[in-house]
């Protein structure tokens, strides 16, 4: 594997997005490979805990856009959209999101630099966050091409909140996502490696099968209330907004000019590549 490194020490099992040249972003090799990489952790008797981390210098920066362009230029062409078959693609990126979700051992997304549109699907669908004070944890994709699939934002966060950020597409660092129950820690980036591994640590101190009873306990409260459905509405709302016009015209600005389409997209709100604005 080269898009998902695995480590194992101790009762803690690593696995680190490895595209640090293009942000982490996500490609159907990186999510094939992340598979891999957790069914390994879950074949070790010896691993308790997975914590997952990005290399380089950010988390996830979510979907490849230049990838995700040529890949809508290619499948569809001239053809007329078809909305279930995008459905059935995009499904299994949310599946592969959440089998973090449902990992029999729990999961610690370990957050640094962004973690934006697409990346914020690998954090919410994990058990526990700690992110690096200065990160930023956003939907930007709410503006323009774009819905949230696993649609966790409203589980994690509520009403309000959720609403806050995805009717602006706005982003929390660190020490407010800790203060909106996003997160249980944040630190300075220097120390965060060492923070997420001694958490990781420490839930590994239980034995494996009360950590998943734990969890299947806490998540099926999550379920209960309708997950499953919302992220059927999520995943179909998405196809929908990347074939809206504007979202049409996103797609083919980044096929021309992928930077100059995000920063179009952000440049009227100030915020991730056009300044450090936060909510």
């Amino acid at each position: 594997m080269t898009d998902v490194l695995y480590e194992a020490a101790g009762r803690v099992a690593t696995l680190t997005l490895n595209r640090p040249d293009r942000l982490n972003t996500i490609t159907q090799a990186l999510v094939e490979e992340l598979r891999g990489a957790l069914q390994r952790a879950w074949d070790d008797d010896e691993i308790r805990v997975i914590r997952l981390r990005g290399a380089g210098g950010a988390f996830c920066a979510g979907y490849d856009i230049g990838w995700g362009a040529a890949m809508m230029e290619e499948t569809e062409g001239g053809a007329p959209w078809d909305p279930i078959a995008d459905y059935r693609m995009m499904s299994r990126f949310v599946d592969a999101y959440m089998q973090l979700w449902r990992s029999p051992k729990p999961v610690i997304a370990q957050i640094h630099g962004y973690c934006v549109g697409g990346g914020t699907d690998f954090a919410l669908c994990s058990d526990l966050i700690v992110c690096a004070e200065d990160c930023r944890i956003g939907y930007p994709p709410a503006r323009v091409w774009g819905s949230p699939t696993s649609m966790m934002w409203t589980y994690r966060l509520g009403l309000e909140r959720s609403k806050r950020l995805l009717l602006t597409g706005d982003a929390l660092d660190g020490r407010r996502a800790v203060e909106w129950g996003l997160a249980s820690e944040c630190h300075p980036e220097d120390e965060l490696d060492a923070a997420a591994l001694a958490l990781a640590e420490r839930v590994a101190h239980l034995p494996s099968n009360q950590l998943h009873m734990m969890k299947l306990l806490v998540n099926n409260v999550i379920e209960q209330l309708g997950l499953s459905s919302t992220q059927l509405v999520g995943t179909l709302l998405d196809g929908a907004a990347r074939h809206t016009p504007e979202g049409v015209a996103f797609t083919r600005r980044a096929m021309e000019d992928v930077r100059g389409a995000v920063r179009d997209r952000d440049a009227p709100f100030g915020d991730y590549g056009e300044g450090p604005r936060t909510v």
